[in-house]
């Protein structure tokens, strides 16, 4: 049995204003490849196949238009709900989808009812964790069950482990939540996933499985040979840039889980941050490799510069984001408004050291000074 562990589709998802529906599409486009060259019996999403939980029309469509593609090239699909999807919306019909080989798992009190597979050794119980609510599903749970997502999915492996017990099958068992990790390994993670911040689901809470196929980190980590997150198939933010996008073909042998491997998925563009004077980045040459990339301009400019992102993007067209980064003296990050500007001045004076302070050393031009000596003798002869 071979099963491709993808997650994070996050279909209808913007990037600083652009819809990412085009790029997700064309990486989407080579999964039926990848089940076709590599034999993958049933495809895996790990929660979070919407971005939204009201996802529009045309989100709606390019799922299904997935969902066939896959279907066509011969695997079964099973997708269970994350944090960003509405589970009822996800989970409609989805007694009708399963028909199709489409198996939607977004039912808490479903958890525990796998899509079965099978192959020449017997049975493969695949379990659906729905992202659960610990304040929306408490009614379910024993009493004295902590209020956290470890507590709730502890709870709901011990339901999987016991089904799965009973079936003597092999099992999997697809979940989105925050294991096993650090807070600096969290690269994408959307936002809190409980009121009170975020709750690290440890990662003994999925043995006894033969895999578990995790979901919200957008980047792939391996917790265990047997735990793993294969993150988003598009970069989502900066912070991702760089980091491998793909999915984890796992192998199942008649003993449980045989090996697992990584497949890569297209990158449609680039994402690259620099960081410079805004002269500096529109005229270095060193840049012209990152002219069609998504890119995060980082301007070291003393004074904000007028029209950046326009200027930027007749060079970058894709510029997405600017950030300020002045380059001045550390003095002027760190003194008191007070302290630069002192006492005794006359207001012209107290205009220059204002923007002193705030353009980090740079005071009034020439020009400027010229329009403040003029405004400020107009306001005394009106006073």
């Amino acid at each position: 049995m071979r099963l491709l562990h993808t997650s994070d589709w996050h279909i209808g998802r913007t990037f600083h204003g652009h819809s990412t529906l085009e790029a997700l599409g064309g990486v989407l486009d080579t999964i039926p490849s990848i089940v076709r060259e590599h034999g993958v019996d049933a495809v895996l999403v790990a929660g979070d196949v919407f971005d939204s939980a009201t996802p529009s029309r045309a989100a709606l469509e390019f799922l299904t238009t997935a969902i066939r593609a896959i279907r066509e090239a011969g695997a079964v699909v099973i997708l269970s709900s994350g944090n960003h999807d509405s589970a009822a919306r996800l989970g409609f019909q989805s007694e009708w989808a399963a028909f199709g080989g489409a198996h939607v798992r977004a039912d808490p009190e479903a958890l525990a009812e796998p899509v079965l597979l099978t192959d020449e050794h017997g049975e493969v119980a695949v379990y659906g964790i729905p992202y659960l609510e610990p304040l929306l599903v408490r009614r379910m749970l024993p009493e004295g069950t902590p209020g956290t997502q470890a507590g709730v999915l502890g709870v709901a492996m011990d339901a999987v482990r016991a089904d799965a017990t009973r079936r003597g099958a092999r099992s999997v068992v697809l979940a989105h939540c925050f294991a096993g990790a650090s807070m600096a390994e969290a690269e994408g993670l959307e936002r809190d996933i409980t009121a009170g911040g975020l709750d690290i689901v440890p990662t003994l809470t999925f043995e006894g499985v033969d895999y578990a196929a995790l979901g919200h980190i957008h980047g792939r980590q391996t917790l265990e040979e047997s735990i793993r997150f294969s993150g988003a198939p598009l970069h989502y933010t900066f912070g991702e840039g760089g980091k491998p996008r793909g999915g984890w073909l796992v192998d199942l042998d008649a003993d449980g889980l045989e090996q697992v491997s990584w497949v890569d998925l297209p990158v449609p563009r680039e994402m690259t941050t620099l960081t410079g004077t805004l002269d500096e980045l529109l005229a270095s040459p060193a840049h012209a490799a990152a002219e069609q990339d998504w890119v995060r301009a980082v301007l070291t400019d003393n004074v904000r510069p007028l029209d950046a992102m326009r200027r930027l993007q007749e060079r970058f067209p894709y510029c997405a984001l600017i950030e300020f980064a002045p380059s001045a003296p550390e003095q002027y990050a760190t003194a008191g408004y007070a302290a630069r500007v002192g006492t005794g001045r006359s207001d012209a004076e107290l205009v220059d050291g204002f923007l002193t302070f705030v353009r980090r050393g740079e005071g009034l031009s020439d020009d400027e000074r010229e329009l403040v000596e003029r405004q400020l003798a107009e306001m005394g002869a009106d006073a």
